[in-house]
């Protein structure tokens, strides 16, 4: 009897034109990938070189290899909100300005390392090597976003009870696919991430118009934590076991969660749809009553 094999290159007998939803899905590249982990390594050489240099070279040494390796991390977290940022209809710019904050470190860290190698005393050169790099990281990084959009005639107070909700929803998306991963089963890791694009698609629409905000609350709290908890219990009983039931309760779980997000994110849109529809018709009536008259 034939045996089916999956591998990478092999379809997904699940999925409707024959590749694994998962992978049909818009590929996220990491933002803050090797461009941000490079800054971390110049912090190495400078202090291997100052160590055995006296106190206060290596005093300044440190210093500045503390800044750049705090620097480093800033500009990673500054991409990454950029991303996020970048990715969202609506958005507020961040409260930190992490990126400019990097580039200021990076040139005091400098300003610093130049210090610990130079036997005259004066500030002149420490200065311009540190201004330099500054300027440097900016050209290279770019700055943060400094202005929110989409936020025109948005509630503000409305918008910050869908954060408020939104955040909640990701930290049970992050800890579902923590959790999974214990399990070891690339199928139901992509089962998983089939289930939460489609929760993030109905994240996105609550945070494009927050009206949505109260028929959705459900589905982002107590939806999303129930599947939190099935997923670590999933993860942990097939972890100890392999029990092939329990997967399979566990993906018709998901299938059904699935839908109904797929469902309330539609009805959403039909509603939006629905709210136009009445504004476009009270205004045709209102035009018409002065007189002006459009062809439908």
């Amino acid at each position: 009897m034939a045996q089916r094999y999956g591998g990478k290159f092999s379809p997904d007998p699940t999925a409707s034109d024959g590749a694994p939803r998962s992978e049909r899905r818009r590929k996220q590249v990491n933002p803050a990938g090797g461009r941000s982990n490079v800054m971390f390594i110049p912090a190495i050489p400078l202090v291997a070189t100052t160590l055995g240099d006296g106190a206060i070279p290596m005093t300044l040494g440190l210093a500045g290899a503390a800044i750049w390796t705090l620097s480093a991390w800033l500009l990673r977290e500054g991409l990454q909100a950029e991303a996020a940022f970048n990715d969202r209809k609506i958005a507020r710019r961040p409260a930190l300005p992490r990126k400019i904050l990097a580039a200021v470190g990076m040139g005091i860290g400098a300003g610093l390392a130049v210090a610990a190698h130079l036997n005259a005393p004066g500030i002149l050169s420490p200065l311009l090597f540190g201004l330099c790099t500054g300027a440097l990281h900016l050209a290279a990084f770019g700055i943060d976003p400094m202005k929110s959009k989409g936020m025109e005639g948005v509630d503000t107070f409305q918008q910050d009870r869908v954060a408020r909700v939104v955040d909640e929803a990701e930290k049970h998306l992050s800890a579902m696919t923590d959790a999974i991963m214990r399990a070891k089963d690339r199928q139901a890791r992509a089962k998983l991430e089939d289930f939460q694009e489609a929760a993030r698609t109905l994240i996105r629409t609550v945070e494009e118009d927050p009206r949505d905000l109260t028929a959705a609350r459900k589905y982002l709290g107590v939806y999303l934590q129930g599947a939190r908890d099935a997923t670590i219990k999933f993860a942990d009983i097939y972890a100890r076991t392999g029990d092939k039931e329990a997967r399979d309760d566990y993906f018709a779980l998901l299938d059904d969660l699935e839908d109904n997000f797929a469902a309330r994110t539609r009805k959403s849109l039909l509603d939006d749809r629905s709210d136009l529809t009445i504004e476009i018709d009270v205004l045709r009536d209102r035009l018409a009553r002065e007189g002006v008259r459009l062809d439908r």
